[in-house]
């Protein structure tokens, strides 16, 4: 756990922990292994820096590459998750971590049943409250083809799976962004917001805590503060106190 400590707080000044050179390089945790699902239209590569971090932090990391613009939630949740799952084989711990969709991949596949080896989960970016964007441009030529049908059950309606979920019964860290590069985005979204998601929408009841940092959703898995609190919460349940802000 000493590792773990002296790594988080070399990520939260910038230092070459990412590197993951021997001298940086932790113990290997035992038995504990952590499952990344990327966010809508991305792939794996795009949670690579983040793996980088975690795998020099010590842990297991199966990162998942899933088709997010081919199918339903609910069957890329099956499909992502259960790979996931057969990936970590027999860890003790399965923690996952996750970018926008796949939070929701998460939430959807253990609304019913918690597996007894599940660890702690982290949200970057997560839509839990679905996001204002789909409301206004689902309709739009062309966002069917760009988002596949599982961009279009993000909304906010009461018709929507946001909506729909139950609260969350795992000890969840969610970590919203509050930088946009995209004005014309952000103009349909609530202030403060990623670009894509508000900082209210991430939020969910029967998280254990939250944290908003000035990233944006596009790039907030490879920023280092981000990384750091990743691997502050799946060690101690928790984020840094000196982290962001806090809510």
């Amino acid at each position: 756990m000493k590792s773990s400590c002296w790594i988080v707080k070399r990520l939260l000044l910038g230092g070459v922990v990412l590197a993951a050179s021997a001298t940086t390089t932790a113990a290997p945790l035992d038995g504990e292994c952590v499952v990344l699902l990327h966010g809508m239209v991305r792939t794996a590569n795009s949670m690579k820096v983040l793996e980088n971090g975690l795998t020099t932090a010590g842990y297991n990391v199966a990162n998942i590459d899933y088709p997010s613009r081919k199918f339903d939630i609910e069957s890329l949740a099956s499909l992502a998750v259960d790979d996931g799952m057969a990936r970590c084989g027999d860890a003790k711990k399965v923690h996952f971590v996750t970018h926008s969709l796949g939070g929701i991949l998460v939430r959807v596949f253990f609304r019913e049943k918690l597996p007894a080896n599940l660890g702690r989960v982290v949200m970057l970016g997560p839509p839990n409250q679905g996001s204002e964007i789909v409301d206004a441009l689902g309709e739009f030529p062309g966002f069917d083809f760009l988002n596949g049908p599982s961009g279009r059950m993000l909304g906010t309606g009461p018709e929507d799976l946001p909506a729909n979920l139950p609260d969350v019964e795992f000890e969840l860290g969610v970590i919203a962004g509050t930088k946009s590069f995209n004005p014309i985005l952000s103009l349909y979204l609530p202030d403060p917001d990623d670009g894509k998601v508000s900082v209210a929408s991430t939020k969910v009841a029967g998280m254990r805590d939250f944290v908003a940092l000035p990233v944006t959703h596009a790039f907030m898995m490879r920023d280092p503060e981000v990384i750091a609190a990743v691997v502050h919460f799946l060690a101690e349940g928790r984020f840094p106190e000196t982290t962001g802000l806090s809510d």
